[in-house]
C-alpha cells in the first residue's frame, strides 16, 4: 500500500509545488530581491520561510542571473524566466512548465518574493481550502482592525460569503471600502495555492473586465467562474514595496534572530 504525504486537509504535499516569482527591476526599490535583510537577500529569506512550511518542493523563479547566482549559492532549486511577464501568475506558469513539464504537480503555491517576513504556518494555511474538491484557488485574508485601512484604496479587501468560522468563499475584491453595513472588513494577502488546471485556465484567459478596472488580477478568475476560497488568519504578513519596508523587515528579522 503507498503511504500518501497528506497536509490537515488532505493535500498531498509529494504533488505541491512552491514557486517563488522573483522579479529584479522594481520602481521603487531597486533590486529588491537582492536587498540584504540581516546578511542574508530577502529573496533567500522568503526562500528559506516557504521552506519551513514543508508543504512541499521550493523553486525560485527569476529573470536576471544576478538573482539566478545568489539563489543557487544559498542552496534552493532556480529557474530562470522571461523578463517581460506583466505578472506573478505568468512568471510561475512559464516556470512550472520548466520545472514540471511531465505534469506530476496538482497543486501550485505563489508565495510573493517580497514576503521576507512571512510566518510559514500563514504559507501552510494557504492549502486548507483546497482540501474542498469544489475550490479552484485558495488565498488568504485578515480581519480589519484599523480605522484607516477600511478606506485605503491600497488595502485590498474581500467580499466574502462564510462557510465557517475561519473561511469564506470569495465574491469579489475590491479597493473600495467593502461590504457596506455593519459586520468585519477583510484585508486580502496576496498569496495564492492553484490547482493546475486552474492556473493553466487563468493564464491562458487573460485579462478581464473587473480586473483592468479595479487592478487586481484575482478578479479574472472571478469572472470566468472560478471558486475562489479564502482562509482567515490572524496577521497580514509584510511585503516589502519601499526602503522604509525593508527597514521594517530587517528589525522584524532581527527581532526573531535574538
Amino acid at each position: 500500500m503507498t503511504h500518501l504525504n497528506l497536509d490537515t486537509a488532505g493535500v498531498n504535499l509529494d504533488k505541491t509545488l512552491v514557486l517563488i516569482p522573483a522579479r529584479l527591476a522594481s520602481t521603487r526599490l531597486p533590486g529588491k530581491p537582492l536587498a540584504d535583510i540581516c546578511g542574508l537577500p530577502m529573496i533567500v529569506q522568503v526562500a528559506l520561510r516557504a521552506r519551513e512550511a514543508a508543504i512541499g518542493r521550493v523553486v525560485v523563479c527569476v529573470d536576471h542571473e544576478d538573482t539566478y547566482d545568489v539563489v543557487t549559492k544559498a542552496g534552493f532549486e532556480v529557474v530562470m524566466t522571461r523578463q517581460d511577464h506583466q505578472s506573478g501568475s505568468d512568471r510561475i506558469y512559464e516556470a512550472l512548465q520548466k520545472v514540471d513539464p511531465g505534469g506530476l504537480c496538482e497543486i501550485v503555491v505563489n508565495v510573493q518574493g517580497d514576503l521576507p517576513t512571512i510566518d510559514a504556518e500563514t504559507i501552510r494555511a494557504a492549502l486548507r481550502p483546497l482540501g474542498d474538491a469544489n475550490v479552484d484557488i485558495a488565498t488568504l485574508t485578515v480581519e480589519i482592525k484599523e480605522e484607516q485601512e477600511k478606506t485605503n484604496p491600497s488595502v485590498v479587501k474581500i467580499v466574502g460569503s462564510p462557510i465557517s468560522k475561519s473561511r469564506l468563499r470569495a465574491l469579489y475584491f475590491t479597493r473600495a471600502t467593502a461590504p457596506s453595513g455593519k459586520g468585519p472588513l477583510y484585508h486580502h494577502i496576496g498569496l495564492y495555492a492553484y490547482r493546475r488546471a486552474a492556473l493553466e485556465k487563468f493564464v491562458q484567459l487573460g485579462p478581464s473586465t473587473l480586473e483592468k478596472r479595479e487592478s487586481l488580477e484575482q478578479l479574472r478568475a472571478l469572472e470566468a467562474g472560478m471558486r475562489i476560497d479564502v482562509e482567515i488568519v490572524d496577521t497580514v504578513p509584510l511585503g516589502v514595496d519601499t526602503p522604509a519596508d525593508l527597514e521594517k523587515a530587517r528589525r522584524i528579522l532581527a527581532g526573531h534572530s535574538r
